[in-house]
């Protein structure tokens, strides 16, 4: 077991990152350029490389944050971060495709601080790109030259039918009324702990980790995932909007029952019981009625839940890490990568 947080050899979490760039950026950008012209154009301005002419834009587009946990654990799990190079760039673009049609399923209408792509070429090219993405991972791997090419394939489709089960789910919760926590918890599991997971998992793996400090990676990603999601749920509701680049309420106005929401509707309070009125109004939630919905979920204790549940997950997930890291300085710089992740502004 290595002991992660007595080391003093690991990078700041931005330094980190900004290698992970250096590493899969002209990687991830290679592969989006053998896309037809038309995904890739948009494509390209999802991933804030282009404007909608496709003109080349300054800034760094999105963190890479799944890339950078297949690289890091491949590294703290004792293999190398190059050979990790395939999974870091089909998780990436796996989690792409999921953002391309999650914008539309949603219809938000931004992300990162402009418009969604959908809003700009219209639902049926966003819907083509985030498929061209998809097909794209998995090409991407079969073509890493790595040994067991057909398992890590396998691998990756049973982690998207896992996320597009989990997906499929969310959409549901917002037509239910009797959601148990257990299910929400399941959902999340799979709509985001599975990506996770598998970047972990699949990363170690690829650069070479022996086979069960590898599992003990994946086993740390799932953990993490769903830590990384409740996270997410509490952006959903109390977001800024000038952090998140989404709408404030965004998630109650689509009416998600999300986990905190559902631990507030389970609580049995008074608050719970208006909190389920609302929901159930036919007409759009709105203003005053968002202001109120996010009130009586923090009343009825859904928030506070959350934010114990993610604590509890995240310390989860390090022991996993601990237990499955060969070497200590890049696992120092995944467990701070993971506390970031938790109180996250991405």
């Amino acid at each position: 077991m290595v002991a992660i947080e007595e080391t003093t050899g690991g990078r700041p979490a931005a330094d980190v990152l900004a290698g992970v760039r250096d590493v899969v950026d002209p990687a991830l950008r290679a592969a989006v350029a053998t896309l037809p012209s038309a995904p890739r154009a948009i494509a390209e301005y999802h991933f804030g490389w282009c404007d909608e002419h496709g003109n080349p834009v300054g800034g760094a587009g999105g963190k890479l944050f799944r890339a950078a946990l297949a690289l890091l654990s491949a590294r703290a799990a004792g293999g190398s971060g190059q050979g990790a190079v395939p999974a870091a760039v089909a998780v990436e673009l796996v989690h792409n495709f999921s953002l391309l049609h999650d914008d539309v399923m949603d219809g938000d209408a931004t992300r990162r601080h402009r418009a969604t792509a959908w809003r700009v070429f219209g639902t049926g090219g966003a819907v083509l790109a985030g498929d061209a993405l998809l097909s794209l991972a998995f090409d991407t791997l079969a073509a890493g030259g790595d040994p067991a090419g057909s398992d890590t394939v396998r691998r990756l489709n049973s982690t998207v039918q896992r996320l597009i089960a989990g997906q499929s789910a969310d959409m549901d919760f917002e037509r239910r009324a009797d959601i148990a926590p257990a299910e929400c918890r399941a959902m999340a599991e799979a709509k985001t702990g599975a990506l996770l997971g598998c970047a972990c998992g699949l990363g170690a793996s690829l650069g070479g980790a022996a086979p069960g400090r590898a599992e003990g990676m994946h086993r740390f990603g799932e953990l993490l995932g769903l830590a990384f999601q409740i996270a997410d749920d509490l952006l959903g509701i109390w977001g800024d909007p000038a952090t998140t680049g989404k709408p404030v309420h965004s998630d109650l106005r689509n009416r998600k029952k999300s986990l905190p929401v559902v631990a507030a509707l389970a609580a049995g309070t008074a608050e719970s019981g208006e909190l389920a009125a609302l929901f159930a109004r036919a007409r759009p939630l709105e203003g005053p009625d968002l202001v109120r919905a996010a009130e009586l979920v923090e009343l009825a204790g859904g928030r506070s839940w959350a934010e114990r549940e993610t604590a509890a997950l995240l310390e989860s997930a390090l022991e996993h890490l601990r237990s499955a890291a060969a070497a200590a300085a890049p696992a120092a710089e995944l467990a701070e990568l993971a506390r970031l992740a938790v109180r996250r502004d991405h």
